[in-house]
Formats: structure tokens, C-alpha cells, sequence
């Protein structure tokens, strides 16, 4: 699999660098006064600095309100339990706490939810069996 390119609005660079850099550990790559490019999991992020964003919309998805404008990661089922655990804690504020949703059903998948410090919402989930990603 190639890599995806992801840009996203901030509102504070150093913020930024702080959150994806500092708490999240993604290594940072090229930056300019103006945006920051970090590494995502193996995924380029680009960050750029901006004067304003738009609100988040939100469905209801198994009991939680989902933001219908959000991004993330599929990672290992371990390394998802470790960063939920590393993420706890540090006293993370989680926008939806580290849970397993859909348990017992297809799709079964470990999920949690976080906003950067611009607003951004960022998903990490895992599947104890990655054939569920795409399962209906």
C-alpha cells in the first residue's frame, strides 16, 4: 500500500508541532513558516496554518456522536491498546474514550477518538481481524 498525503487546517503551528510531534510521536519532516509536514503512521500529514475552520458535524455511531468530518489510523490491535494506554496516562482529553465498538457484530473494532489543538478530529482503530476494515 502507498502512502496517502492528508492536509489539514491548524490554528497554531507550535500547537501543532506539540500534538502530532510531541504526543503522538509522528517525526517531522520539511516545514516552511506556514505548514509542517509530519509522519503519520508511515502516511504524510501536512499541517498549515490558517485565520479560521469550519464546525464539525456529527452522526450517532453505535451510542457515540461521531464527527462526520474526521481522519485516522488502522493500526495493530497492540499497538492500538499502547497508544490508548500512553494517551490515558498523559491526561488526554479523548473526544470518544478507548472502547470496542460493534462488539460481537462485523466491523467488531477497537476505536478512540481525539481533537487537535485546532480542532481536528483524528480516530485510531484496530480490528483484531484487518478482513473486518471492509467487511459489511
Amino acid at each position: 500500500m502507498r502512502p496517502f498525503h492528508l492536509a489539514l487546517p491548524v490554528h497554531d503551528l507550535d500547537a501543532a508541532r506539540g500534538f502530532y510531534g510531541g504526543l503522538l510521536g509522528c517525526a517531522e519532516g520539511r516545514s516552511a513558516p506556514r505548514w509542517i509536514d509530519f509522519d503519520f503512521f508511515g502516511h504524510q500529514l501536512s499541517v498549515h496554518l490558517v485565520d479560521g475552520q469550519d464546525s464539525v458535524a456529527h452522526n450517532e455511531v453505535d451510542g457515540d456522536a461521531v464527527p462526520a468530518r474526521h481522519f485516522g489510523v488502522v493500526l495493530a490491535w497492540p499497538d492500538w491498546e499502547a497508544l490508548g494506554a500512553r494517551l490515558t496516562e498523559a491526561g488526554v482529553a479523548f473526544r470518544i474514550e478507548p472502547k470496542v465498538r460493534f462488539r460481537g457484530q462485523v466491523g467488531e473494532q477497537g476505536t478512540f477518538f481525539l481533537d487537535d489543538p485546532s480542532g481536528n478530529a483524528l480516530e485510531f482503530k484496530s480490528f483484531h481481524d484487518d478482513a473486518m476494515l471492509f467487511s459489511r
